[in-house]
């Protein structure tokens, strides 16, 4: 397997919005998109950090696979989750996702914002919708989930070195919609039927 970011420069442009303008989802639910020009950092609007910020200290660096999507951090997240909702299982496709969450105005993305593609996964559209799934339109890696405030990162693209070490503000701290789960989680952590703290809390099952 090439390693990350072996593929970065073999990409001449942009995939951002070059979808089918029609096509299956999940179900067999048509999903819509439009053709739209690449994104620009001023795009994203005034809730991240900007490109021109010289007060940011990097503290995390995040790349997509194929190295075309690289963002940067500068604060710890405010927590991290393991989410077995079915939306997900689904988009993932694995059977659960690993979320790291930050507050906006601590992301900074250093490149590729024209390769973003953002898609409406309540409405089954291509469009940036908050909130919406990210992904890199080139190698098709999932970035984050984006919030209105908050965004959700995917710690596993995060470089924390050889072997990885990961940082303890990464681990999760609870497991959410853990009804909908394929498997069993055997961790000790809370696990929560719906959102952390707004839901019930379910037993963790020991064989």
């Amino acid at each position: 397997m090439p390693p990350r970011g072996a593929f970065r420069h073999q990409f001449g442009c942009s995939l951002t919005g070059a979808v089918p303008l029609r096509s299956c989802g999940p179900s067999g639910s048509q999903v819509f998109a439009r053709q739209r020009p690449p994104i620009l950092v001023q795009d994203l609007g005034p809730d991240y950090a900007s490109p021109d910020d010289r007060g940011f200290v990097a503290r995390y660096q995040a790349t997509c696979h194929c190295g075309a999507v690289a963002y940067e951090v500068q604060a710890d997240p405010v927590d991290a989750k393991v989410c077995h909702c079915r939306g997900c299982q689904t988009l993932h496709g694995a059977p659960m996702q690993w979320a790291a969450i930050f507050h906006k105005r601590d992301v900074r993305f250093t490149s590729g914002v024209d390769h973003l593609r953002f898609f409406d996964s309540a409405r089954n559209r291509y469009e940036r919708t908050l909130p919406c799934k990210v992904s890199c339109g080139l190698c098709g890696t999932p970035i984050a989930d984006e919030g209105r405030n908050m965004w959700l990162a995917f710690p596993t693209l995060f470089d924390f070195g050889a072997p990885p070490r990961v940082p303890d503000a990464f681990r999760p701290t609870c497991h959410i919609f853990y009804g909908m789960r394929v498997m069993d989680v055997v961790d000790g952590l809370p696990k929560w039927s719906g959102h952390k703290d707004l839901s019930t809390l379910l037993a963790e099952r020991r064989s």
